[in-house]
């Protein structure tokens, strides 16, 4: 019997990874994201997947980060009872994300409800902290690199990908074929993660091209902050950075440590970490050493570099310290959270910076931001841009184009068919490309909903 698999997210578009793997009569679904940006891209997650309830066996993370595993609760909200695979990185992360999304959401929807500016009545959450926190109880973690079973009769393995703690490429072998999902591949020149590990060989890979048509620039993340940081400070404002609560929120702050220690910033700069989520997140690299790059001396560090500000309260007094500082909060796509409420205050006034610290989906405020938009809707209210904008380059965790290929071109042997997938069209689509001219292999973007044989 043939192995099939259908593209339910991730396909067409960098967000909402789901891809369901399907063989006599069993099935695997590797990654379990939300959907972000446009509207109608966000509406897919209000939709049941068109997967009868109890045709998904297992499922299996590459990695934590919301587009990757923030369905899960409304699956298991749908019924699914399954064990959830993952490395023990990814389920410590989860344990702080996914019950966060749940409260953001519900935070978001009483201040829909509480302001009256949302279409439905009333506003609701795409699920709850209590969802997300059921679905925890059925996660599986199983160290790197140690073949284990999904399903009885399919092995699977996963292997470092650098990009965030926990983050791993997933091999699998089922039907006599051999998939490998890239998940989301980390920078060789990560400025916390290990690059990622050698690929194993594969007859079909499903490789990621989030920067497909792009290449970092060579200046590292500590030098590109360094002047705008100067600059800011100089005069008096603040800056607002919506970072993503795993892995960028970590590398700025380290950042900023390192700048502090060589001068290059004011040592009396006030930092504030604002998101509960980014906080405990900031403290897993300490229980993790040995999985990132970081010394415990520099985990130490790196979680004392910034106020951290938990509870509301504590985020709305920020407002009331005057003078420079720098404000991290999340999301790192001006999505949602608290971060929003900073750039309300902070968005109108020149001397302030709007810090864009990585990629940013199209559809998002962050996009908006980043094209120059003159005015943001929050809230349902626009929101007029005076602040300085900027986007950092050297802040991604993705590995780039040339990144992406040289990961291609380790796996032993040649695959008969790559995958493009989680990237935008473009990105996507030049990727394919250099596949077929430069590694001539065989190559494809999927769209959504399709299936292929594998």
């Amino acid at each position: 019997m043939s192995v099939q698999v259908t593209f339910l997210g991730g396909a067409g578009t960098v967000t909402g990874s789901k891809f369901l793997v399907q063989h006599a009569g069993r099935s695997l679904l590797v990654d379990c994201g939300l959907f972000q940006g446009y509207k109608q891209l966000r509406l897919r997650n209000w939709a049941a997947l068109p997967v009868a309830l109890g045709g998904i066996d297992a499922v299996a993370l590459t990695h934590a980060h919301l587009d990757h595993s923030g369905y899960l609760p409304l699956l298991v909200r749908q019924g699914y009872r399954g064990p959830v695979w993952c490395t023990p990185g990814t389920r410590d992360l989860c344990r702080i994300l996914l019950p966060d999304s749940g409260h953001i959401q519900e935070e978001d929807a009483q201040f829909a409800n509480r302001k009256g500016f949302s279409k439905h009545q009333p506003a609701l959450p795409l699920y709850t902290e209590q969802d997300a926190r059921k679905c925890l109880k059925q996660l599986h973690s199983v160290a790197p690199l140690r073949l284990f079973e999904p399903l009885p009769g399919w092995q699977a393995r996963f292997h470092g990908a650098g990009h965030i703690l926990g983050a791993s490429s997933l091999y699998l072998e089922v039907g006599g074929r051999r998939l490998l999902f890239s998940g989301d591949l980390g920078r060789c020149d990560d400025l916390l993660m290990f690059p990622p590990e050698a690929p194993p060989g594969a007859d079909a890979v499903f490789v990621e091209s989030t920067y497909g048509n792009r290449e970092h620039p060579s200046e590292n993340l500590v030098d590109e902050m360094a002047a705008p940081l100067q600059r800011v400070a100089a005069r008096g404002g603040t800056v607002v950075a919506p970072v993503f609560a795993v892995g960028r929120a970590q590398a700025l702050l380290h950042a900023i440590v390192v700048l502090k220690q060589q001068g290059r910033i004011p040592a009396s700069l006030p930092v504030y970490l604002d998101s509960p989520m980014a906080i405990e997140s900031t403290e897993l690299f300490t229980q993790h050493l040995g999985e990132h790059r970081l010394s415990a001396a520099e985990c130490s560090a790196m979680a004392r570099a910034a106020t951290m500000t938990r509870s509301a309260d504590q985020s709305k007094a920020i407002a009331r310290q005057h003078g420079p500082k720098i404000i991290l909060s999340a999301s790192g796509m001006a999505t949602g959270g608290r971060v929003l409420h900073h750039l309300q205050l902070y968005l109108g006034d020149h001397r302030n910076l709007v810090l864009l610290t990585g990629f940013q989906a199209a559809g998002t405020r962050g996009a908006t931001l980043a094209q120059g938009g003159s005015s943001l809707r929050i809230h349902g209210q626009d929101w007029p841009v005076r602040a300085e904008v900027l986007q950092l380059h050297a802040s991604s965790a993705h590995a780039d184009a040339p990144q992406l290929l040289n990961w291609l071109r380790a796996i032993p042997g040649q695959p008969q068919r790559a995958f493009v997938i989680h990237g935008e069209p473009e990105a996507a689509d030049t990727l394919r490309r250099r596949i077929e001219t430069e590694l001539r292999w065989s190559a494809l973007v999927p769209e959504h909903g399709s299936t292929w044989d594998v």
